[in-house]
């Protein structure tokens, strides 16, 4: 049974907004191991994690672009984003709301190397890899990435020609 938390009737309801990045080099999706979380430590992962609402300029963090901080931070990998894969709903496990969105991503430079802080590891996995890898692996991100790695997904484009341009847009 799932709790609806309280919301104030002053304040519309709040969720929590994150990212995650399916970064794909040739036949093999990028995974880290994480060193902490709920129910997350020692387990591999796509790179993922929580759009900051503004960077340390004070400039938005738009989701896309939080997606590809997650990627270099936690994997040591530079990427480009190819399209937004999806939306996924979620909660944490105190049952406070979250909303995923999961970027399709291209290798650009970089070798996977783990930050030493959130991730211990950093590697590509191919189908067959990921297959016979025998440490824990997120459920999720295996079924996504599995997917990607077999053409069994759509892709919605960046469209920077949008009538809120400079905003990105996915369409």
């Amino acid at each position: 049974m799932s709790q609806t938390p309280p919301y104030s009737p002053d304040s519309p309801p709040r969720m929590t907004l994150c990212v995650g990045a399916v970064v794909r080099c040739g036949n093999a999706v990028l995974f880290v191991r994480q060193t902490y979380g709920e129910g997350l430590t020692g387990v591999w992962t796509l790179p993922w994690g929580f759009v900051q609402g503004a960077l340390p300029d004070g400039a938005p963090d738009p989701p896309h672009l939080a997606a590809l901080r997650e990627t270099l931070e936690e994997g040591g990998v530079r990427a480009s984003v190819d399209g937004l894969l999806g939306v996924q709903n979620h909660a944490s496990r105190s049952g406070e709301p979250r909303v995923y969105l999961l970027f399709l991503c291209q290798h650009v430079a970089g070798e996977p190397a783990p930050d030493g802080a959130e991730t211990d590891r950093a590697a590509y996995f191919s189908l067959t890899d990921l297959e016979a890898l025998d440490e824990p692996v997120d459920a999720f991100c295996l079924w996504l990435a599995r997917r990607v790695l077999r053409g069994d997904y759509h892709l919605i484009p960046l469209e920077a020609a949008n009538p809120y341009a400079p905003h990105e847009a996915f369409f």
